[in-house]
């Protein structure tokens, strides 16, 4: 019988995966949101964005080589860099594309690396991605869908989503986190609404040879009817978000 209780104790926490329930917080996590260094408008996020459980579900671990694709002002980056420690690495990636758009979009990342020597700041075209070594993550948040819009080229994503896939070693992961569209909206409101349907960023990035490998619900809101602009006030911070996490095969 102890064989069928650990295949079903298996089997439990597949579902629990897949179905969004809280992985346990690995002490590392903990100790990564106690950092003193992390600023007060960071701190306020953490009751919406529920840090510990999103990088829980995400895997990421002490040695770890971690992309942050469009970093924004650092709230990951800073999390990334403390739990990967001295003997992993994190680096920044800010496109081209953004610094055209934004030329101060380095300033968050640039400010945080002062106490936080394992991350260097990469700026290479969207389409051209890639850093100085082979990765164990690739992590984007509510950014995917920035690049089907215009100021982003728009990205060819086939090209970008192989890029990430090459600069994976095998068994790594790419996790997007995104704003949701309306179901089969496709990239209808990728520009307007800043929210892109959840299906094509599946097929899109399982079409780089990807497979998906879990989903979260620790960002989803039920009451967010997927109609409004992720700014606008009634729903600011509070978007129905999802979580994907993807595996480049091993074999």
């Amino acid at each position: 019988m102890t064989h069928l209780r650990t295949a079903a104790a298996g089997a439990l926490a597949l579902g629990l995966l897949l179905s969004g329930v809280a992985a346990a917080e690995p002490a590392f996590i903990t100790a990564a949101l106690a950092d003193k260094s992390r600023p007060q408008k960071a701190l306020d996020l953490d009751a919406t964005r529920h840090p510990g459980e999103v990088l829980a579900f995400a895997g990421i671990r002490p040695g770890d080589k971690v992309a942050d694709l469009m970093p924004g002002a650092g709230y990951y980056t800073v999390l990334f860099s403390d739990i990967v420690g001295a003997n992993g690495h994190v680096y920044a990636v800010v496109p081209t594309e953004i610094l055209k758009f934004g030329p101060r979009a380095t300033e968050g990342v640039t400010a945080l690396q002062a106490d936080h020597k394992n991350v260097s700041l990469v700026s290479p075209p969207i389409n051209a991605f890639a850093v100085a070594e082979k990765l164990d993550m690739v992590w984007t948040s509510w950014n995917y869908h920035d690049f089907h819009d215009s100021f982003m080229g728009p990205a060819d994503l086939p090209k970008v989503n192989k890029a990430i896939f090459d600069a994976l070693k095998p068994g790594g992961v790419y996790v997007i986190l995104d704003h949701a569209a309306q179901a089969g909206s496709t990239v209808r409101d990728t520009n307007t609404l800043h929210r892109i349907d959840i299906e094509t960023v599946k097929a899109e990035v399982t079409a780089a040879g990807f497979v998906l490998d879990g989903t979260s619900a620790a960002l989803a809101n039920p009451d967010d009817a997927h109609s409004l602009n992720v700014f606008d006030g009634k729903i600011r911070g509070h978007t129905d978000t999802f979580i994907l996490k993807f595996r480049k095969p091993k074999g």
